[in-house]
């Protein structure tokens, strides 16, 4: 499994519900047959003609909503026949209603061609976005050098795979990075300014030899993009991490975010790492930030949420209690660990409005599991 991120993306058409661009669910496909099934049997097992002919003229535009124009054409002239053979005893609907149905059946199976056109159109659109998409937020792979990694990514936009968030790890000359961050802003709008920040990240981890001087590209880049808005406020939170060549250490730069939460021997640990200004308002006129470097074992596990998770609250305005959760949630597998997080906050707050990103990074130190 790559990612836990590639897996909400395939139930995303879930998400966006039938009207929204999803699949019609099957009641709908099965329903005009189903409707049409049940008058001619009525009529059949009544001992009496019944009054419920008026119903056939709802199937064909309900084949609209879920068959093609042919299926639809089919129905509407199963209905024109039932209406005029004796065995249903409704042969006597008069010639006005009769070519009443006829009209709504030929007008039925023109809307039905032009739907099916527009999803056609509809779907290789969304192909064609999501591929974009995927360009600047790729899957993450299980491993990078000696750390195994699971992202899950949500986007408060319905329907997106890239928003307000961003997350990547990359391998370079100086070692594994790793960064989550934040950008002003949320779905497609900011969507550009993630892509600017992603491409400066993996450039920088080819060239800067340490992670203040990656957090420095990153300012410089936000700096840049804005120069030219007159009236541009463009900043963005990111947690940098750069984990040593034996993966015994790991070295965090904080940007105006609060840095990971360290999982060791079932237990939470809050590691002591003071935020700095965030990116895009000057680090290097700024104090420049603090590097704090932390020894890891093996089993140790690097937990970092946005603030879509820390910030989610329920009815009664309870924020989401990420440390106190996570012990009991915590397994070895990242990209079940990210899972099960996500689970226990939908279940916490059921209305998540805001881009929810979750990072888990897991060593593996010469020697470790």
């Amino acid at each position: 499994m790559n990612s836990v991120r590639g897996r909400l993306a395939r139930r995303d058409p879930d998400r966006r519900g039938w009207l929204r661009g999803a699949p019609p669910p099957g009641w709908a496909r099965v329903l005009p047959s189903a409707l049409l099934a049940g008058v001619c049997a009525a009529e059949l097992i009544s001992p009496k003609p019944l009054d419920i002919g008026f119903l056939l003229g709802a199937i064909p535009p309900l084949a609209v909503l879920a068959h093609g124009p042919v299926m639809t054409a089919v129905l509407g002239a199963l209905v024109v026949v039932v209406l005029s053979v004796p065995v249903f005893n409704l042969d006597d609907p008069g010639s006005t209603d009769l070519l009443t149905v006829c009209f709504v059946s030929v007008l039925s199976v023109l809307l039905s061609y032009v739907r099916t056109r527009r999803d056609a159109q509809l779907v290789t659109e969304r192909a064609v976005a999501e591929a974009a998409q995927r360009a600047v937020v790729p899957p993450l792979p299980e491993r990078v050098g000696p750390v195994r990694c699971a992202g899950l990514y949500r986007a408060a936009q319905s329907g997106t795979l890239v928003g307000g968030d961003f997350f990547d790890v990359r391998a370079g000359p100086y070692g594994v990075r790793a960064v989550m961050g934040d950008v002003q802003g949320h779905g497609l709008s900011a969507v550009a300014t993630v892509a600017s920040l992603l491409g400066a990240f993996r450039e920088a981890v080819l060239d800067q030899p340490d992670p203040e001087a990656v957090a420095a590209r990153l300012d410089r880049r936000l700096a840049v993009d804005s120069a030219g808005e007159p009236h541009a406020e463009l900043f963005a939170t990111a947690v940098l991490l750069d984990f040593s060549a034996d993966a015994r250490l790991v070295r965090i730069v904080a940007c105006g975010q609060a840095g990971p939460l360290l999982l060791r021997d079932g237990r939470v640990v809050e590691l002591d790492v003071e935020p700095c200004a965030p990116l895009g308002i000057s680090l290097t006129e700024a104090a420049p930030p603090r590097v704090v470097s932390v020894p890891l074992r093996a089993g140790d596990r690097l937990f970092l949420a946005s603030d879509g998770v820390t910030e989610a609250r329920d009815a009664d305005g309870v924020f989401y209690p990420l440390v106190d959760r996570l012990p009991g949630l915590a397994v070895e597998d990242p990209a079940t660990l990210a899972e099960r997080v996500w689970t226990d906050l939908v279940g916490h707050c059921p209305d998540v409005r805001d881009d929810v990103t979750m990072l888990v990074l897991a060593p593996r130190p010469p020697g470790g599991p």
